[in-house]
């Protein structure tokens, strides 16, 4: 129900975000509360759980209020799907990070005439991520069958479906080592850094708790997850329009033009064109790029096609992530 139908509780997602000591950034979605859980069994509670994760009530142009550890306010306003971006200059963020670079705050609900009886509670926690000066690199990397099976090169889509839907975050199987690789490269060569790490998916916004939990339950690296809006029918894409998740990772290296990075991505969809062309791009910037491969021989050939007399940065096609921490090795990436 809306706001003004069922008394449902209110609820803001803050998403994981990332800026500099400079410039804060946040966003995040302000919803009625489908009291969803992601832990639970059975069929039927595995439908209906993924039937509400579509099916949001969103709370729409209501304003909110950021609080800042020491006591900086900042005010904004959800629009019309209920989505909000703080993007503000600011000073000396980095004093407020913790050891892994994050800094904590709290959203809340800048609205008087919201009822009392549908706030339970009217702070929500938020993070965002400032990668500290002494990291070796940060990495970019894809989560949909680059860390986690979708089986999205099957031309039956159906597998994407009932992999995302209908199987609890838990106990979804990450791709064998992936965890421990990405470990290693957040922890650097001399194991005791804090590199950044940035997961990048077309899936859209709605999932972001679903793959939060996944990545927390098979001890992944902790690190901002950056998604996409679903498409308004309305909205025709433009012929040269960028995907989503290439400008996002545009956007972190234009952000952080003095950190290298390595890019993580699968064989089986546009991994490698959108990689190839930022490397082109940013050739100083990229370090190296690991593609993982794919059950799909023609696919495999285009990508070995692609970079054939390809030399601007290394690549390596990943059969296993003990190949890729090998590699990893021998490059001083990590220890």
């Amino acid at each position: 129900m809306g706001l003004f139908g069922k008394k449902d509780k209110l609820q803001i997602i803050a998403f994981q975000s990332y800026g500099t000591d400079a410039h804060f950034y946040a966003r995040g979605r302000a919803l009625e509360d489908e009291e969803i859980d992601l832990s639970q069994k059975g069929f039927f509670n595995l439908i209906w759980n993924s039937y509400k994760r579509f099916e949001t009530d969103e709370i729409r142009n209501t304003p909110v209020q950021i609080k800042l550890p020491d006591g900086r306010t900042l005010k904004g306003k959800t629009d019309g799907r209920g989505y909000y971006i703080f993007d503000a200059p600011q000073e000396k963020l980095e004093e407020l990070t913790n050891e892994e670079g994050w800094l904590n705050y709290e959203i809340a609900y800048d609205d008087s005439s919201l009822r009392r009886e549908i706030l339970h509670q009217n702070r929500f926690p938020g993070e965002m991520l400032i990668p500290s000066e002494t990291a070796d690199y940060g990495v970019i990397s894809d989560i949909d069958d680059t860390i986690l099976h979708t089986g999205v090169v099957s031309s039956l889509k159906w597998r994407v479906v009932v992999n995302t839907l209908f199987k609890r975050a838990g106990k979804r199987t990450p791709l064998k080592g992936a965890a421990e690789f990405y470990n290693l490269l957040h922890r650097g060569k001399s194991g005791m850094l804090a590199n950044p790490i940035f997961y990048v998916s077309h899936s859209p916004w709605n999932l972001y708790r679903y793959l939060e939990v996944f990545l927390r339950k098979n001890n992944f690296p902790k690190g901002p997850i950056l998604l996409r809006n679903f498409p308004r029918y309305s909205r025709r894409k433009k012929q040269d329009e960028k995907p989503q998740k290439q400008k996002e990772i545009l956007n972190i290296l234009k952000t952080y033009p003095e950190l290298k990075f390595i890019l993580i991505g699968d064989s089986g969809e546009h991994d490698a064109d959108i990689y190839k062309e930022i490397a082109e791009l940013y050739p100083e910037q990229i370090l190296a790029i690991y593609l993982r491969s794919v059950s799909h021989k023609r696919k495999m050939e285009r990508v070995r096609g692609i970079f054939k007399s390809y030399e601007t940065t290394p690549v390596l096609l990943v059969e296993t992530s003990e190949q890729a921490i090998d590699h990893a090795k021998e490059n001083g990436f990590i220890r």
